[in-house]
């Protein structure tokens, strides 16, 4: 199926016709998509082309103008229309908070591609034996300096968004045997982003091998020192939350479907309890309970999005650690639960539709496949452990990545 793509000559902005329109394009494909195993190349051409990734800078500066608590709006309604894209910018969006919490940085220059439309990838995990997500890290990832300059070597993993990224900023043990992180061209010789991501779910995130080959690196595309982390008590936060809200994104698909399902049967059970399924009590308490569980999980999010804000607002405060604790526990609350509620609805959406939401033509399943591979990122069982501890002990919660 053609799909005209919408044209832009000014950056999408909250609550825009503009942004409305790239939601119903990209909405508009992602079933064939899906059908056809195709990676939305076309469909993120366009999304540079409406400068979506400047989403929050101020319109005053070309960009989206949007809030905090509206980025997150706005990623629950990408991961309703696709939750590949939706995920697949969330590097870039963590990059661009990162960026716009400096005040007076060299780094702050990076926000000049941002509004020129240029999207950020990041190369962080490497498969290894260490622990997964620990704040002071070691890197085998290398950039040492010889005759030629600055050069990258190694390989990273969880290389999610890089396919449709233009920009790579990736982590490394440097020339002084500190850690460090650079900023990259995609295209530059020796990068190679492998399509070898074979998860049961969100199969066009890229998510798989970046590879470094002897790449030159520009020495001032060195970040600054000491900006690994970020220096925020809870560094994890805003990426942490951001899977729950597609994973909340999702969940409004599943109710968009299953009242679809219930519109379009032509026939029901003899035993059911109503002659048109349309009228059937119990298929219209189904939905309504998945519609509530999306409300329930939409809400959590915001919710966990407010706090996230004023921990922000409150950078360099005696309030910053209060809040930020709170923006912590807030968004892995909201995992815990949205993940149990996501994960049941997207099983109960087939109870709705019968043997017709089985079918593979149906493309129903990618629910249940995208958010068992999206809550599966960091379990919830290890949440729940350290809310519990937190709660009765007053365990201080883990604060490197993957909390």
């Amino acid at each position: 199926m053609t799909i005209t793509a919408p044209e832009y000559a000014n950056p999408v902005t909250i609550g825009s016709t503009d942004l409305d329109a790239l939601l119903a394009y990209i909405d508009a494909g992602v079933v064939d998509r899906d059908d056809a195993d195709r990676h939305p190349f076309e469909e993120f051409e366009v999304i540079r082309s409406a400068r979506l990734g400047a989403l929050r800078l101020p319109v005053t500066e070309n960009g989206g103008g949007a809030t905090l608590t509206e980025l997150f709006r706005t990623v629950i309604a990408l991961g309703e229309v696709d939750p590949n894209i939706a995920h697949s910018v969330r590097n870039h969006f963590n990059f661009t908070e990162s960026l716009l919490r400096r005040h007076d940085n060299a780094d702050r220059r990076w926000l000049e591609e941002v509004k020129a439309g240029k999207l950020f990838g990041t190369s962080t995990t490497e498969l290894s034996d260490k622990q997964a997500g620990r704040r002071n890290r070691e890197f085998e990832t290398t950039i040492t300096d010889g005759p030629d300059g600055l050069r990258l070597t190694g390989t990273k993993f969880y290389s999610t968004g890089n396919l449709y990224a233009d920009y790579l900023v990736v982590s490394a043990t440097g020339p002084d045997g500190d850690p460090v992180r650079v900023v990259v061209p995609a295209d530059s010789p020796g990068v190679h982003v492998a399509r070898d991501w074979d998860g049961i779910g969100q199969r066009f995130t890229g998510s798989g091998t970046t590879s470094y080959d002897n790449v030159a690196v520009r020495r001032e595309n060195l970040l600054s020192r000491g900006t690994l982390y970020g220096e925020l008590p809870y560094s994890a936060t805003f990426p942490q939350l951001y899977l729950t809200a597609v994973i909340a994104g999702i969940l409004r698909r599943v109710t968009r479907d299953a009242a679809a399902l219930v519109q379009g049967k032509q026939r029901t059970f003899y035993h059911a309890a109503s002659e048109r399924p349309a009228d059937d009590p119990i298929l219209q308490q189904s939905v309504g309970l998945l519609s509530s569980q999306a409300f329930a999980a939409e809400a959590s999010v915001i919710s966990a999005a407010d706090a996230l804000s004023a921990a922000y607002a409150a950078h360099g405060t005696s309030h910053e650690s209060d809040l930020s604790l709170r923006a912590a526990l807030s968004a892995a609350k909201a995992k815990v639960v949205v993940d149990e509620l996501a994960l049941r609805a997207a099983g109960d959406l087939f109870d709705v539709g019968g043997g017709t939401a089985a079918r593979r033509s149906s493309h129903l399943d990618r629910h249940w496949r995208n958010i068992r591979t999206l809550a599966a990122h960091n379990p919830r069982t290890y949440k729940t452990r350290a809310i519990g501890a937190h709660e009765v002990t007053g365990a201080p919660l883990p604060n490197g990545a993957f909390f």
